[in-house]
């Protein structure tokens, strides 16, 4: 039975996860980000999680959440060291439903718990505006090497409100 309103929530990553989060991970390579890089560049980045082990592990040492609908993954995204944004992906099939603002908030609630004072994410072109809408900064335009293409991002910092003493 359809519902009117798809429950979300967000729960931690397992390393069970790692096939799905993979997908993931290619599905949003490939169907949101046609505008800003081309085939070779999408494949190259793609390819990241083609070596499973590797991706379990960036994944593994960072706290990384997972985006559930009907408890079914759609999106993931991690902190590394409680102040980079390293990955934040979501599914083309629920783009635009708030899922990416879901993930991102966690985020930013938990690194600024932790003691986090700025916040920091090497955006690709497709994502640029999703963290200037969410109060970050241009700090450095940058070209990456990935597999044999180059790929361009930018490198983005938001300073977090400091902490209330109780």
């Amino acid at each position: 039975m359809a519902r009117a309103h798809p429950t979300y929530a967000l729960r931690p990553f397992l390393p069970a996860d790692v096939a799905v989060l993979a997908e993931i991970f290619r599905a949003s390579i490939e169907g949101l980000t046609e505008e800003d890089y081309n085939p070779s560049q999408q494949e190259a980045w793609a390819a990241v999680a083609d070596n499973e082990q590797a991706f379990t592990a960036r994944l593994g040492k960072q706290l990384t959440l997972i985006s559930t609908l009907e408890g079914s993954p759609v999106g993931f995204a991690s902190l590394q060291d409680n102040k980079i944004i390293d990955m934040l992906y979501v599914h083309p099939a629920v783009a635009g439903q708030g899922i990416g603002t879901m993930l991102y908030d966690a985020l930013e609630k938990l690194a600024a718990a932790r003691g986090a004072s700025e916040l920091t994410v090497d955006a690709s072109d497709s994502a640029r505006e999703f963290f200037l809408r969410r109060g970050f900064e241009l700090y450095r335009r940058n070209t990456i090497s990935v597999g044999n293409e180059w790929i361009a991002n930018t490198t983005m910092k938001k300073t977090l409100p400091a902490k209330r003493s109780a």
